[in-house]
C-alpha cells in the first residue's frame, strides 16, 4: 500500500537534504485539517528507520500503536526498530533513542517506554509503544476491547500506528478507535460506513477484509453495551 502524493507524510528536507522526503505514511485526519489524529504507516524497514524515527521527532508524536509481530508464520512483518534496554539507537537523522522499560501487560500485549534525545537541540521527550501481539495479518484478534483507546484521550499530537503494510489492520484500528472519540466527544449519530469511506480517502486499502470490518462493529457495540451497563438504572 502507497500513499496518494497529495495526502502523505513528507519530511523535511533540511534534516537530510541528501535523503527524499518521502515515507510511506498518511497522515489520518479526524476532523481539524491541521492537526491529523492518526499517522498510519508501513512498518518500518532497515533501510525505512532512520526516516520513520525522523517522523516521529518532527510530529512530536508520543504514542505508537504497533498492530504486528516483528514475524509471523516465518513472514517477517516490519523490522525491530527498537535498541535493547539501556542501549541507544543512533543510526536516526538528529536524535538518540533509549528503550527505558518494557512491560507485559498479558500475554499478547507489550508497553514500552522510550526517551528521546535531539543530540543537536538538546531536547528530550518520552514516547510510549503499545504492541499487540496476536493480531493476525489475515484475521482478526480473540478480543474486541480495546486496550489502548483510553490512554491517550485529549491528545494534541498525531498516534502513529502501522502494521506490516499499514492499511489491513491500522485502518481496522484507527476506524475503531476514532468512532469510540467521536462517542466521548458527545456524538450522536455516528455512521461508521461513512467513517471508513473518510479514512479510505486518506489512505488506500483501509480495512482490507469482511472479517476486520464485522471485527471493528463488534468492538463498538460492546463498548456502547459497556457505556449502557454503566448508567445508573
Amino acid at each position: 500500500v502507497s500513499p496518494d502524493d497529495h495526502v502523505r507524510v513528507k519530511l523535511k528536507a533540511e534534516s537530510n537534504p541528501s535523503r527524499s522526503d518521502f515515507i510511506n505514511a498518511s497522515p489520518i485526519i479526524e476532523h481539524d485539517p491541521r492537526m491529523p489524529a492518526y499517522i498510519a504507516t508501513q512498518g518500518p524497514l532497515s533501510h525505512t528507520i532512520a526516516d520513520f524515527w525522523q517522523m516521529v521527532w518532527e510530529h512530536g508524536c508520543t504514542v505508537i500503536v504497533m498492530l504486528s509481530p516483528l514475524a509471523e508464520d516465518s513472514v517477517k512483518q516490519c523490522d525491530r526498530y527498537w535498541p535493547d534496554e539501556g542501549s541507544s539507537l543512533y543510526h536516526i537523522y538528529e536524535a538518540s533513542v533509549n528503550l527505558v522499560s518494557e512491560h507485559i501487560w498479558c500475554e499478547d500485549f507489550l508497553v514500552r517506554s522510550f526517551y528521546l534525545k535531539n543530540v543537536q537541540s538538546q531536547e528530550t521527550r518520552t514516547l510510549t509503544q503499545f504492541h499487540f501481539l496476536s493480531w493476525p495479518a489475515d484475521g482478526i484478534p480473540t478480543t474486541t476491547r480495546p486496550k489502548v483507546n483510553k490512554c491517550y484521550r485529549g491528545r494534541s499530537c498525531p498516534i502513529i500506528v502501522h502494521c506490516s503494510d499499514g492499511a489491513g489492520r491500522t485502518g481496522t484500528y484507527i476506524l475503531v478507535d476514532m468512532v469510540l472519540n467521536r462517542m466521548a466527544k458527545g456524538v450522536k449519530e455516528i455512521d461508521i460506513a461513512a467513517t471508513l469511506e473518510h479514512i479510505r480517502d486518506q489512505r488506500p486499502g483501509m480495512v482490507q477484509t469482511k472479517d476486520q470490518f464485522e471485527f471493528a462493529l463488534t468492538a463498538v457495540a460492546e463498548e456502547v453495551n459497556a457505556i449502557l451497563k454503566a448508567l445508573p438504572q
